[in-house]
């Protein structure tokens, strides 16, 4: 009974598995468009940053409002954003891999780093840790995840956690 259960434990594992590598034929071609795509936020040049979109692109978390965007959407964000604030990455790191035989199946771009907020008006800066997924078609970004320390942000803006009371 002991084998069954571990057997069943351990099968989703094997069942389950993706293929991936990080070595692939567009892997340089998909980290590019990426930096392209980064080096424009931190130039305030929003056209360019679309560019990098496929037409139909899907945009993920973006603003921590809304589930998800279009590239319009996308646009609209950070014309606001740049008129507003700097954006300037520190410590960005970008990871090209390629997965197969899995629900996430495609050529991505994952980065991790902080992108300092500095606010026009005030000269305040924000430090915000990040994590995006970039899923890329065609030398364009077809999907992109935006993950990031939203805690800090609120923090950084004034507000506080209370712990619920008894």
């Amino acid at each position: 009974m002991k084998k069954l259960l571990l057997s069943l434990i351990l099968c989703p594992t094997v069942f389950f598995a993706q293929t991936s590598t990080l070595e692939f034929k567009n892997s340089k071609t998909a980290l590019a468009t990426v930096q392209k795509y980064v080096k424009a936020l931190q130039n305030g040049d929003v056209a360019t940053m679309n560019a990098q979109f496929a037409s139909d692109a899907v945009i993920y978390n973006l603003g921590g409002a809304v589930d998800s965007t279009s590239v319009a959407g996308h646009g609209e964000y950070y014309t606001r954003s740049t008129n507003t604030y700097n954006h300037k990455f520190a410590r960005d790191f970008y990871l090209p891999v390629k997965v197969t035989d899995y629900w996430n199946e495609g050529e991505w771009v994952l980065s991790w780093g902080t992108n300092v907020v500095t606010s026009k008006k005030e000269g305040a800066q924000i430090s915000v840790p990040f994590h995006t997924a970039a899923m890329i078609e065609n030398g364009k970004i077809k999907r992109l995840y935006y993950f990031y320390d939203m805690l800090n942000i609120l923090k950084n803006q004034g507000f506080t956690i209370q712990p619920p009371s008894k």
